[in-house]
């Protein structure tokens, strides 16, 4: 039973709102794979935007201590840093690139 509420947090951590020690729960779980993963692979993008979702979601809860709050707050901003830099780059090519390359559609 318990399993069952922590894998429904793991997922969804919005559902998981009027219980703030499962999303906690969750969070350091995920904080944890992710370094031991980290160590021993390149960084998974998408164990560190689900921190930051889960983050954020602690964050968000009003019931919350204020402390918990802002530090929850603070840390998913750091996660999103990390996300955003392990994202790969995006190819922007302006109008005269494309005529350049020769490919003359605008989409």
């Amino acid at each position: 039973m318990a399993i069952d509420k922590a894998a429904r947090a793991l997922q969804e951590p919005t559902t998981a709102s009027a219980q703030p020690e499962l999303l906690v729960s969750a969070v350091l779980h995920l904080m944890s794979q992710y370094t031991a993963g980290n160590q021993e692979s390149s960084a998974c993008i998408k164990l560190a935007s689900v921190i930051e979702r889960h983050l954020k979601a602690l964050a968000d809860l009003p019931d919350l201590a204020p402390v918990l709050r802002a530090t929850c707050q603070q840390l998913s901003e750091q996660w999103a840093v990390v996300v955003e830099r392990a994202m790969p780059p995006v190819e922007r090519f302006g109008i005269l690139t494309r005529l350049v390359s020769g490919n003359n559609r605008l989409n």
